[in-house]
């Protein structure tokens, strides 16, 4: 395992269900799984570009409906991208991201499963393009937007995602002055994802007070950029 400790974030080289029964609970659990349609995309439009073509191995399977539900027992508040793959509970409070999109080999929408006691919510974005070099990265603004329909309930401040890709999540936590934990079992998006958080983290820390429960630990570890191997 490899720990990177960035300002306010805590990052795991791992698989995440290694690493969460030593965790403490969050504020809200947020998180895009792997779907497990890779296999599907082989003779699609995706599937044809070197970008993807590893994308057929890693998201070959998407993750068990029980151990997903164990993951978002993790946080009082959770939120999962691709909710509908995995045969979760029935849920009020879906989210929804209208991709505004004109491609017709992919989906017009995602949909987030929630335990959201609200009514479900749009956003309306464009998918973009793939900056960071994992084929499903979402846009930034969608999960900054993610977060504050989790702030409907007061203050998300510690997020959790247990399959964090290339940072998106942890980039949108620190930017806006929130405690995370990300884990991540590739390297190579790992690496992506600690150079992207702390980015953000330099940035946020000229604009973003701490809040007080966190403000003595903070002062010892803004950009403290620190490893442990074991």
């Amino acid at each position: 395992m490899r720990v990177e400790k960035i300002g306010l974030a805590t990052l795991y080289l791992a698989d995440c269900m290694d690493v969460l029964p030593a965790l403490e609970r969050v504020d809200a659990v947020i998180t895009d799984p792997p779907f497990g349609i890779g296999k599907k995309m082989q003779g699609g439009t995706w599937g044809a570009k070197d970008g993807f073509k590893e994308m057929l191995d890693w998201d070959s399977e998407a993750p068990e409906a029980n151990d997903l539900i164990r993951i978002a027992a993790q946080g009082r508040f959770a939120v999962m991208w691709g909710g509908n793959y995995f045969g979760l509970p029935p849920s009020r409070g879906w989210l929804v991201w209208d991709k505004s999109n004109a491609v017709p080999t992919m989906a017009d929408v995602e949909l987030a499963w929630t335990n959201l006691d609200r009514p479900a919510k749009r956003f309306r974005g464009t998918v973009g393009r793939v900056e960071f070099g994992h084929p499903t990265q979402k846009p930034l603004d969608l999960m900054q937007w993610t977060i504050q329909q989790v702030d409907h309930f007061g203050t998300a401040k510690s997020i959790l995602d247990p399959f964090m890709g290339s940072g998106t999540t942890g980039v949108a936590a620190v930017q806006m002055g929130r405690e995370f934990i990300g884990i991540e079992r590739e390297p190579k998006y790992f690496d992506i994802a600690c150079r992207r958080i702390e980015q953000a983290q330099a940035q946020a820390d000229m604009f973003v007070q701490p809040s007080s429960g966190l403000r003595d630990a903070y002062d010892q570890t803004t950009l403290d950029y620190g490893k442990v191997e074991s």
